[in-house]
């Protein structure tokens, strides 16, 4: 785990999260690139310690809330990543965009509830800086089997 540093770390902590390692790319990108004020994260699956905690089909094999909750580690993946080409997410002016995807099975419609995980998450630790605009995709199959992917767009501030 990272040393806590600044105030959205604090406001983690004080949620009793912490801001995970960085996790390595599955193949040949980077877990974010900066590009002037913005970062991009690549999406960022549920991965904790180095592994899903469980996989499948959201509707299927994982429930509505177990995605959820799985949502919400891939914001927090995001965040790590975010920190990985900043050094420090009080940098962050606000959280853009959110593009979450879910893998469901073929009668699953709540995908927009499981993303809220995310986007919940954003809000708690950013405040108004994490309102976002956001898209919410079911698919068939994500890597490695994963019920659910985040990617973020921030924009940072100028200092």
């Amino acid at each position: 785990m990272t040393a806590v540093s600044g105030v959205v770390e604090a406001k983690l902590a004080e949620l009793g999260l912490t801001l995970p390692e960085v996790v390595p790319p599955l193949a040949a990108y980077q877990p974010a690139v900066r590009s002037g004020v913005y970062v991009y994260t690549s999406g960022q699956l549920p991965m904790v310690e180095g592994k899903l905690p469980c996989t499948g089909k959201v509707g299927a094999e994982v429930t509505p809330e177990e995605a959820k909750n799985l949502a919400r580690t891939c914001a927090l993946n995001a965040l790590a990543a975010v920190k990985s080409v900043t050094g420090d997410l009080d940098r962050i002016a606000r959280v853009v965009k959110v593009v979450g995807f879910v893998a469901s099975a073929a009668d699953f419609t709540g995908q927009p509830a499981v993303i809220n995980g995310a986007s919940e998450l954003l809000g708690s630790v950013l405040g108004d800086k994490g309102v976002h605009a956001r898209s919410a995709v079911g698919v068939a199959v994500l890597p490695l089997d994963a019920p659910v992917e985040i990617e973020i767009q921030v924009e940072l501030t100028s200092a």
